[in-house]
């Protein structure tokens, strides 16, 4: 790539400390000038956002994520006021956890359980990890965020012996979801089994008069923090979701929340080749033929952002991941989103994106600064090792741009809480332009529903498969005569799965006779 082109098409911004070079995707000279109709529609659209249009048609809601870190453009003074209050609330709830005004049966609360999924679990997970200070966090965090019982059991061994110095978040809008309810009642009996009342050492983040916040208010839990039906999960780091579990952690949740303002007051500004979100959204669209036809690479050249590209993989495709258009037209709509990390990508996937498949654009995200506080060791006379790490970065880029693979270079200054909230800040407005831009509506996820709908129809077969085999206690059944009994001969298929998994435990009370043919093998309970 020539120095020309770097020079007109990259994008620093000194007040941020942020620069964008978009100089390695290559469009055309006339392709800024035929999409700038497109992409001031596309600024009027977000304006509307921000002033409380009804964004989530499906659900009759507003989205209102920017108003978390600037209240005064909240469309009413009451949702202003609930977010400061909100705010102010977290900061003062975890200064009397850190001082010991709130504590354990044991004293100081030393551990943070945080219980949730999707966006619940992998914003919290990434400022976590990102911003940890192993040492010297208030508390050490841990996770549920799956309904994995193993994944559970794997947490709760790391915690062993610590529980009474533990607090536990659990994070739920509804309060139905079942992941993170699974989670919770894990949880209160690991807390009962121990011998500690679960309900104090338990707080709630969750929509108000929901069936957690009813159980919270029932069991007299330690403290609720509001969810608004105006806030979605992929979007909802900078609300209590995230900054509870990173107030008590110890971490400067009011610079995470002043970095993603002062990236917003740079990428509501509707000049395009002055907002780098809307620079961001026009090179996704030109790389991926705007309709999703290449994948997004995430590399970020930092350990601490190793689960960036996880975190993006929700708020890029569920937003984006989209069978209709604002028009009702099946566009089936996306872009896919994986990454790793550099320089471990030298060592993985890096040979295919070279030589292989060019199905892709990679986003390199460079960090300026090495380390925090430690004098810098010469790995080789004059070199560190972070010399080596932008050496990768920039000789990775380097020798995909000449097999004719594109990329993106976004460079911030460090690793903390004000960069981060600027990334977060930066990406959820390039998804919203995006969206604006092929025409869909980045705030709903019918998809999500779907699957959740029919999880519920797996569970109410698996019910009525046992309680059939109990019925008929004794009696041996094939799937296929099991399918018919409980008057679902067209899932069978899908009833054998569930007696697979019931007979692969012992609990289930259900026993497997293999037989020959496979699909002869028959199944009985024995409780």
């Amino acid at each position: 790539m020539n120095w020309l082109r770097f020079k007109n098409h990259y994008y620093p911004n000194a007040g941020l400390g942020v620069a964008l070079d978009i100089s390695r995707i290559p469009f055309p000279d006339d392709f800024f000038s035929m999409m700038e109709p497109q992409m001031q529609e596309a600024f009027v659209a977000m304006a509307r956002l921000e002033s409380g249009a009804i964004a989530n048609p499906d659900e009759r809601r507003m989205v209102g994520h920017y108003w978390l870190r600037a209240p005064h453009l909240a469309p009413t003074p009451e949702i202003a006021n609930e977010i400061t209050s909100t705010l102010a609330g977290i900061q003062a709830f975890a200064a009397q956890v850190h001082s010991g005004a709130i504590a354990g049966p044991k004293g100081r609360f030393k551990h943070l359980l945080v219980i949730g999924i999707g966006g619940s679990a992998l914003g919290p997970q990434l400022v976590q990890h990102a911003l940890g200070r192993p040492r010297k966090d208030k508390l050490a965090v841990a996770f549920f965020d799956n309904t994995d019982p193993d994944g559970i059991d794997y947490v709760l061994a790391g915690l062993h012996g610590q529980l009474a110095k533990t607090l536990v978040v659990v994070i739920s809008k509804s309060g139905g979801t079942a992941e993170t309810r699974n989670g919770m009642l894990e949880a209160t009996a690991a807390f009962k089994a121990a011998g500690l009342d679960p309900a104090k050492q338990f707080v709630a983040v969750t929509g108000a008069g929901s069936k957690l916040d009813q159980l919270a208010q029932a069991e007299g839990w330690l403290d609720r923090f509001a969810m608004w039906d105006w806030v979605g999960g992929r979007t909802s780091e900078l609300s209590a979701v995230g900054l509870l579990p990173a107030a008590l952690q110890g971490i400067d949740i009011q610079a995470l929340l002043n970095g993603a303002a002062a990236m917003d007051e740079v990428t509501r500004y509707p000049v395009t080749a002055q907002n780098p979100a809307a620079l961001l959204a026009l090179m996704w669209h030109f790389a991926s033929d705007g309709r999703g036809a290449k994948d997004m690479v995430v590399l970020p050249y930092k350990d601490r952002l190793l689960l960036f590209s996880r975190y993006l993989q929700q708020l890029v495709m569920e937003s984006l991941g989209k069978e209709f258009d604002l028009e009702g037209h099946v566009v089936n709509q996306g872009i896919a989103v994986y990454g790793n990390k550099g320089s471990t990508d030298q060592h993985a996937y890096v040979q295919q994106l070279r030589e292989g498949v060019n199905n892709f654009f990679v986003t390199f995200i460079e960090v300026l600064k090495d380390r925090e506080g430690k004098k810098a060791i010469e790995v080789e006379p004059g070199v560190t090792s972070g010399d080596y790490l932008q050496g990768f970065l920039l000789g990775t880029r380097d020798a995909l741009s000449e097999k004719g693979r594109h990329s993106i270079t976004i460079t911030v200054p460090d690793v903390s809480p004000r960069t981060l909230g600027m990334l977060i800040a930066l990406y959820e407005r390039a998804v919203g332009f995006y969206a604006s831009l092929i025409g869909v509506n980045a705030y709903h996820q019918p998809g999500v529903e779907a699957g959740k709908k029919a999880a519920g129809g797996v569970i109410e077969l698996q019910l009525k498969l046992v309680a059939a085999l109990k019925a008929s206690a004794g009696e041996s059944f094939t799937a296929e005569k099991l399918a018919k009994k409980v008057a679902a001969p067209e899932k069978t298929e899908l009833v054998c799965k569930v007696l697979e998994h019931l007979a692969a435990n012992k609990t289930s009370g259900v026993k497997k006779r293999v037989r020959q043919p496979w699909f002869e093998s028959k199944y009985r309970i024995t409780t």
